[in-house]
Order: structure tokens, then sequence, then C-alpha cells
């Protein structure tokens, strides 16, 4: 058998720790391996599990939850998921630039807390739900009216040209938050050949995960904030 996931539980709030745990522990391929209430302790437990998985909230005492993402990404010491009661927008771009690969809803139900962390273990990054192409593409656009306009006058980043025009179409899918099943039959490709193309994209542009190609496609001016 391949061994559980393991996942480091980090919020100020004992109650919300204690019921991801309960969510989280009765699951055979999922171990907790460790708590904390702030950034700073989410970095030295993280330092001594090594999680494959670390749930992290934002905003707590001491230091945040976007600058101990942005430790835990640089020190490779687990994939971040941040949870989140979306009351701030920009604390979760924020996060995701920072090299979290995803996010969760703090109302989210057992089996979307199951998903999240399985999604994560496995390396893929959390880009389902509507919410996170709209918070994404409203940062990442720039800051108030007009940011579209602006960001189709902007220059091509040169490694663009290392795409391929299909490959240039995986990408802008990307940054609609498509599945590799929904870009399939948008492009009416074979899921497997979808997921070589997105491969390649992430190679070509060294980008980490779907996230960060999600972040590049708006910051490229491939798409409008403003389009769904």
């Amino acid at each position: 058998m391949e061994r559980p996931l393991t996942v480091l539980l980090v919020d100020d709030h004992a109650m919300v720790r204690s019921g991801f745990a309960m969510v989280l522990s009765v699951e055979d391929d999922i171990e907790v391996v460790g708590e904390a209430a702030d950034g700073l302790e989410a970095i030295e437990r993280a330092r001594a599990t090594r999680p494959d998985v670390v749930l992290m909230d934002v905003q707590m005492p001491r230091m945040d939850g976007i600058e101990a993402t942005r430790h835990l990404v640089a020190d490779d010491l687990g994939r971040v998921v941040i949870v989140t009661t979306f009351d701030r927008d920009d604390y979760l771009f924020d996060a995701l630039q920072a090299g979290a690969s995803g996010f969760l809803l703090k109302n989210a139900g057992p089996e979307q807390l199951l998903d999240a962390v399985r999604a994560a273990g496995r390396g893929h990054a959390l880009l389902a739900p509507e919410v996170t192409r709209r918070v994404i593409g409203k940062m990442a656009g720039g800051a108030g009216k007009g940011a579209g306009p602006v960001a189709t006058e902007r220059a091509e980043p040169k490694e663009l040209a290392l795409l391929t025009a299909r490959e240039r179409e995986v990408l802008v899918l990307l940054g609609r938050g498509l599945s590799n099943g929904e870009i399939a039959g948008t492009l009416v490709l074979g899921e497997a050949t979808v997921k070589t193309h997105v491969s390649n994209v992430l190679a070509k542009l060294h980008l980490r995960d779907r996230v960060q190609a999600v972040i590049y496609a708006y910051e490229a001016g491939l798409i409008l904030p403003t389009e769904e």
C-alpha cells in the first residue's frame, strides 16, 4: 500500500483544527502529523514533520498565512492549501502568488476538504471552484476599472513564443480555470493529449503548477479580468 498523505493543520482557532483533524483522521490514506496556531509555529512544525500538505489559515498572530506560505514553498516543506473565509480577495491572491497550491473555503463540506487534501498531495492545483477564477481574474488584472484594456496593450512575454499554437490555446483555457477534461472537450482532444500539452506549457514557461499558469495567463494579457 502507498503511504498515507501527511497533513499539517495551521489555524489560530483550536476548534477549527480539531474539526479538520476529525474529518481527516478517519481516512486510511490521510494522516494528520501536526498542528500549529500561527505561521511561525507552522514553519517549525513543517520542518519537523515534512508534511505533504499544509492546510493554512490566513489571518493569524505573529506571522500570517501568506508569509508562512512563502517560507514553506521556498524551503519545499509541503504544498500549501489556503483555508479562508473569503472575506479578503487580496489576501487570497497574495497567498497564491506566494506559492499556495490552491484554497478551500472554511464552510466547505467534509468531502471537499478530503478532495482538497488529496488533490494537493498528488501535485494538483485547486482551480475548480468558479470563485477561484473570479478572484485570480480580478486581482491579476490589476486594481480598479479599466484593467482589462491595459492588459491587452502590454507587450507579450518573450517566452510565449516557445509555445506551439495548441499549447497557447491550452494556456488560455487553463487561465479560465478549466480542468483537463473540460479542455479536452473544448478542443476536441483526448485527456491524455491535454495532459501532455499542460505539462509542456508548465515546463516551457517554468511554472510550478496550474495555479501559476492561471496567474501567468492573466498577467500576460491572454485573459481579461472580466472574462468568465
